[in-house]
């Protein structure tokens, strides 16, 4: 893996995101040699997955409009 300094990042980011995409090969970035974050090559299954589980199967229960928060249940706002 390849890894770059934060302040190269900075200087250089739309090459090295491009670089990553390109190469499909991940990028460290480190400050003052420690690891900080990665920049790891988007695919389609990531954003299949992402779809899949919005368009996803499911059953609503109970009112989805109302409020989810029983205010006459909460002492604290009992007067």
């Amino acid at each position: 893996m390849n890894q770059v300094s934060i302040s190269e990042f900075k200087a250089k980011c739309l090459g090295l995101i491009e670089e990553v995409h390109k190469t499909r090969q991940p990028l460290r970035i480190t400050r003052h040699g420690k690891p900080v974050a990665e920049v790891v090559p988007a695919g389609p299954d990531r954003a299949r997955k992402f779809v899949g589980a919005a368009i996803g199967t499911g059953t609503i229960v109970g009112d989805i409009e109302g409020p989810i928060i029983d205010w006459e249940a909460m002492e604290i706002y009992r007067k």
